[in-house]
């Protein structure tokens, strides 16, 4: 019996992610009963913060004397703890927390992030996806709250898809994608910078998000005896359906919309099978043109997206201050599977 291709993507990601998810459970087991201790301590120095940093100072030194093989309570971390315990004082919401991140993800959202309801979605995400700390501060470094919770999307997921694969299907995109690992030249064609993106495969699915695996790029497919090229194919295991990815190094016009819906309509009628749920459409372009893409996309069958994408040396000033060095790319990508294999 042939194996189906979409079928075992769906199956080796699901075993995948309950094997994730069993690891993360007993680790964050672990972690909540120390979790809650610091959130306690942590109401306690607060409540005597008007004795200074000498009480603070003092109370590191006892807790050594005391328990000296004991970590976690320097000075450093006993600030944290009082940050933390004034950060959410609810006892719910850190209830919560410790069901999804780790002490040390809770100090990167204290240090890096402002808005309460960001901290609660950054750490939201960091369950679903199980990003190392090193991934969690770039996720936050590169603004995916801004790019992928409050951005305005150019779709029509929830007119052609049901429920609840049209909301993982917004939550899935972002605007604008961030393909700093592409070195921005004048003149660049879209096949060089497609061909960029599969070289970089691994950071191209850690960009894309959960659950991407690469079918392949110039993907042929047949109709009527003629031959047609997608830019990109992918399948999400997440979604369970094929993602169609075709890229522009130009600003949005209506016909690619047309071509983008053709292309799916030949997967859905020709590789989907009875278990992928359907085929989706996602339309990169260098400027998405908002009303233009929701005019295009009203009428069209299928469900796409279009979002923008920047290149390196084309990223805004507030991007380009923030972006790993070659060492942080090397360790961001180690431990990641390999090319071609589901994230």
């Amino acid at each position: 019996m042939l194996i189906n291709s979409s079928e075992y993507l769906i199956i080796i990601g699901d075993i995948k992610a309950q094997i994730k998810t069993a690891q993360r459970r007993v680790a964050l087991e672990a972690n909540s009963e120390l979790f809650m201790l610091y959130w306690n301590i942590g109401r306690v120095i607060n409540e005597y913060s008007q004795w200074g940093n000498k009480f603070v100072e003092n109370l590191a030194r006892d807790i050594k004397l005391d328990f000296p093989k004991a970590r976690g309570y320097s000075v450093r971390n006993l600030k944290y703890m009082a940050k933390f315990a004034k950060t959410f004082p609810e006892l719910e919401i850190v209830q919560s927390l410790t069901a999804q991140i780790t002490w040390t993800h809770s100090n990167v959202l204290l240090d890096k992030v402002k808005d309460y309801s960001a901290m609660l979605w950054y750490a939201k995400r960091a369950a679903e996806t199980g990003w190392t700390v090193d991934t969690f501060k770039e996720q936050i470094d590169y603004k995916l709250y801004e790019r992928q919770a409050l951005v305005q999307k150019a779709t029509n997921f929830q007119e052609r898809l049901e429920l609840p694969q049209s909301e993982l299907a917004e939550q899935t995109m972002k605007d604008p994608y961030m393909f700093d690992f592409v070195p921005y030249r004048e003149g660049m064609i879209e096949r060089e910078i497609e061909n960029e993106l599969v070289k970089n495969i691994t950071k191209l699915i850690l960009e894309l998000g959960t659950g991407f695996a690469f079918m392949g790029n110039q993907f042929p497919i047949e109709v009527e005896g003629e031959d047609f090229y997608m830019d990109m194919l992918f399948y999400n295991v997440k979604l369970h359906c094929y993602v169609v990815i075709e890229l522009k190094n130009k600003d949005f016009k209506p016909e690619y919309a047309g071509k983008l819906n053709f292309y799916i309509s030949a997967v859905d009628d020709l590789m989907k099978s009875e278990i992928d749920n359907p085929t989706i459409g996602l339309l990169l372009c260098r400027n998405k043109r908002g009303m233009i893409a929701e005019y295009a996309l009203r009428d069209i069958e299928k469900p796409i997206g279009v979002s923008e994408y920047r290149l390196l040396k084309d990223l805004p000033e507030e991007y380009e201050n923030i972006l790993p060095s070659a060492e942080d790319i090397e360790k961001r990508i180690s431990s990641l599977p390999d090319e071609g294999e589901e994230k």
